[in-house]
């Protein structure tokens, strides 16, 4: 019985022993939970404060630019060349040795001018022979007028007399004719652009002579490719620029031809020029035809869009002074030309983006400039 009654209060101390151990671990995981809950909120605000403060090794630094309404302008480039709308040759129309050239190369004439004489000895023989017969048949002409107006004479002597008479001044006018024609003159107005003739050489119709070239009436003519071919019309815009001058011009198509040319498969376009002293035939030209343009359109670097699984975005910032802030800007392209992208949307005038710098850079992430 003694043994009996000394068990029992060991087992009550036991069990009142863990009892009372179970209650302390319980109050122990909530003091650490609340502490667990202060230490959070510690580094929360630590971590808040790293990104505000003057860390130079958690802020990026960027370039913005702030955006403007522009316009933007897609072209189809292609390359032509100055050409002279008025570049003809001088010949001579009757044959014969040259005895004297009047011009030099690189000289100014009028239409009509002449630049070189033609062997006309012959011509002129011939003339002087006719005009001595043309006066003897005048005085013959006159005398059978009076004589008939006397009623002397038959009227076939007097109408003889007069058909001789004007057969005689027919002929001289086409002898002075063909004298004229001894002489090579210019076909237009311009600049002797080349001098082939030479004294004593042997002239004939249809050999050149000389070239002459109206510097005033100047084109581009270039060749544009099929695949353009329903984009480019009479009057479209065109930005003409002149590499060897480094000038530009902006002007439109004065001719888009309708017939594709079989062996190039390429239609001919001619582009007027407003002629200037430094433009010169067979000079280069680029065309960029004006194909598409927005008069009021949003235009960002193709450089700074970026891409997220397929899809284009852009970086800007918020806020000012130290405590910008870089937000990602969903956006939708329209064309594209060279460096330059149109923006049909997520973008507006006013936006600040970030042209440099924004490699690393994740939306929400504060920067510096």
């Amino acid at each position: 019985m003694t043994k009996r009654y000394f068990v029992l209060p060991l087992i009550t101390v036991i069990l009142a022993a863990c009892g009372g151990g179970g209650g302390n671990k319980a109050e122990e995981l909530q003091k650490l939970k609340q502490e667990k809950s202060a230490l959070d909120a510690k580094i929360s605000a630590l971590e808040k404060e790293l990104k505000t403060g003057d860390s130079s090794v958690k802020m990026k630094t960027v370039t913005v630019a702030a955006l403007e309404n522009t316009t933007f302008e897609h072209y189809i480039d292609i390359q032509g060349s100055v050409d002279a709308k008025e570049n003809v040759d001088a010949t001579a129309q009757v044959p014969g040795t040259i005895r004297a050239i009047y011009v030099k190369e690189g000289q100014a004439v009028s239409k009509g001018q002449a630049l070189a004489q033609v062997d006309d000895q012959v011509l002129r023989s011939s003339l002087a022979e006719l005009q001595t017969r043309l006066d003897l048949a005048k005085v013959l002409y006159e005398k059978q007028e009076n004589l008939w107006k006397q009623q002397i004479g038959s009227e076939v002597q007097f109408l003889t007399a007069k058909n001789q008479k004007e057969a005689l001044e027919r002929n001289l006018a086409t002898m002075k004719d063909q004298l004229a024609q001894a002489r090579i003159v210019a076909p237009i107005s311009g600049t002797v652009d080349a001098v082939i003739a030479k004294v004593g050489d042997n002239a004939a119709p249809g050999v050149p002579a000389f070239r002459i070239v109206n510097g005033n009436n100047l084109r581009v003519v270039a060749n544009v490719a099929e695949s353009f071919a329903g984009k480019v019309k009479t009057g479209a815009e065109v930005l003409l620029t002149f590499p060897d001058i480094n000038k530009e011009q902006r002007t439109r198509i004065g001719f888009a031809s309708k017939t594709i040319d079989p062996v190039s498969r390429s239609i001919r376009v001619e582009v007027p020029l407003k002629s200037t002293a430094d433009l010169n035939p067979n000079m280069i030209a680029q065309l960029r035809i004006i194909d598409y343009k927005a008069p009021s359109a949003v235009v960002v670097p193709v450089s700074v869009i970026q891409y997220s699984l397929g899809k284009p975005y852009v970086l800007t910032v918020k806020g000012s002074g130290d405590k910008l802030q870089a937000v990602r800007n969903n956006i939708e392209i329209g064309r594209t030309y060279n460096d330059k992208a149109e923006i049909k949307s997520g973008l507006q005038a006013g936006d600040r983006i970030i042209t440099s710098g924004f490699q690393g850079v994740n939306d929400n992430d504060f920067v510096k400039l």
